[in-house]
């Protein structure tokens, strides 16, 4: 179903780490991108991608469910196609913690042994290797990601056949499980637009029609499907657990809705409709609607484009947490800071530098950072996503530069890193 891609591609260059996306699709980005990305489902086998164990195995799952205090909606459990009610399997956390919704690990283990899969929520902001994973493969793709696994009993079946509302990259950690895609009953669906407002040309799809992929996925193997594309799986005659990337994809409706959003400044757009109108009637509405259409052209014609990608970038930027900080380690690394210590850009931090006259601005999802104009070069070098010794920056001397990383540094920008 794919092309075998070199291994160099995923290979970290200087200072970087490997391809994130490489690993999870055994295809350089522009390859996938032309072949695969919202097209069309991909199956990488193991000895393409190789294995995820370091990524999370079933030691890491237990160690989960009954040492790290989760609560929900961190877990969710699913018996016979339906959401088990979390009532069944939290409880209070006992003395000093004033919870009432804490996973009971006896609970989930009664219900595990029953035929339920346990569903492991947003795992990127729980397990350090998800966590830098996700945030290399969201940078990467340009687009927010989340994180589930998806542990399941062995011969068990977790969810009937639906279709997700973003993308999904599939990664089997252990065991085995078969999985049966459909193509789609409604192309590119939208975040409200979910799979049981289609139920019935969905369950008939899944029946009826010839499946695109049927096929066992074995420790290592990997599958990529676009939004829309049915699917369900069923594990094997063992304990089969699976890690799923979601892929919240940033679409051209993105666009439609900051540029309906930024034509609100426009007056004729915002002026009331006449006296006595009767809306529900479409002759006396037309006139309206169609004074509407051309003063709606008009202004979005002088919407600037900068201003959309200022409205746009936001579900980026925001919708994925960057790498995480050490606050006390970072802390001291900044207040001993010298020329020749290491330093890179946060992993996954969304920014955007900016002249502006006698400053250069640093634009961040939450803030802006003013800077003098003559350190621009220094600031680009340093942002450049390589890793960069205090004192090889250019344009400053190693005082300065120290000066300068020690605020990025504050700012959560930079992290310390060991020289490339």
């Amino acid at each position: 179903m794919r092309e075998h891609a070199s291994v160099d591609a995923g290979r970290p260059s200087a200072g970087r780490p490997a391809s994130a996306l490489f690993r999870a699709t055994g295809l350089e980005p522009a390859a996938f991108a032309d072949r695969h990305w919202g097209r069309a489902p991909l199956l990488t086998r193991a000895a393409d991608a190789g294995s995820f164990r370091d990524l999370l195995d079933l030691d890491g799952v237990d160690e989960l469910l009954s040492r790290r205090g989760l609560r929900t909606p961190f877990l969710r459990l699913a018996r016979n196609g339906s959401v088990v009610g979390s009532s069944s399997f939290t409880g209070p956390a006992g003395v000093g913690a004033e919870i009432g919704d804490q996973v009971r690990d006896d609970r989930v283990a009664a219900l595990f042994a029953d035929g339920a899969t346990v569903v492991l929520q947003a795992l990127h902001r729980l397990w350090a290797p998800v966590t830098d994973f996700a945030t290399r493969l969201g940078a990467e793709l340009g687009h927010p990601v989340q994180a589930n696994a998806y542990v399941t009993p062995a011969a068990s079946r977790g969810f009937s056949a639906h279709y997700d509302v973003h993308d999904v990259f599939v990664l089997q950690l252990a065991g085995t499980k078969h999985w049966t895609v459909h193509a789609p009953v409604h192309d590119d669906p939208l975040r409200d637009q979910p799979w049981n407002d289609h139920a019935a040309a969905v369950a008939a799809r899944a029946r009826d029609a010839e499946p695109v992929i049927d096929t066992v996925l074995e420790p290592g193997d990997a599958l990529y499907l676009p939004r829309g594309w049915l699917h369900s799986a069923t594990a094997q005659g063992e304990v089969s657990a699976h890690l799923t990337v979601g892929v919240h994809v940033v679409t051209r409706f993105a666009l439609v809705e900051a540029l309906t959003a930024l034509v609100a400044g426009d007056p004729a757009l915002r002026a009331s409709l006449p006296l006595g109108l009767d809306v529900a009637d479409p002759d006396a509405l037309a006139p309206n609607v169609d004074a509407v259409r051309d003063a709606l052209v008009d202004a979005l014609g002088r919407v600037p484009v900068a201003d959309v990608a200022r409205r746009v970038r936001a579900r980026v930027w925001e919708g994925n947490r960057p790498e995480p900080v050490r606050p006390v380690a970072g802390a001291a690394f900044a207040a001993g800071l010298a020329v020749g210590d290491a330093v890179r850009l946060r992993a996954g931090l969304g920014h955007r530098v900016v002249d502006r006259g006698d400053t250069v601005v640093l634009e961040l999802a939450d803030r802006e950072i003013a800077l003098p104009a003559r350190t621009a070069p220094a600031v680009r070098a340093v942002l450049d996503g390589g890793t960069h010794p205090v004192g090889s920056l250019p344009d400053m001397d190693g005082p300065d530069q120290v000066v300068l990383v020690r605020r990025l540094l504050g700012e959560g920008v930079l992290v310390p890193a060991t020289p490339g």
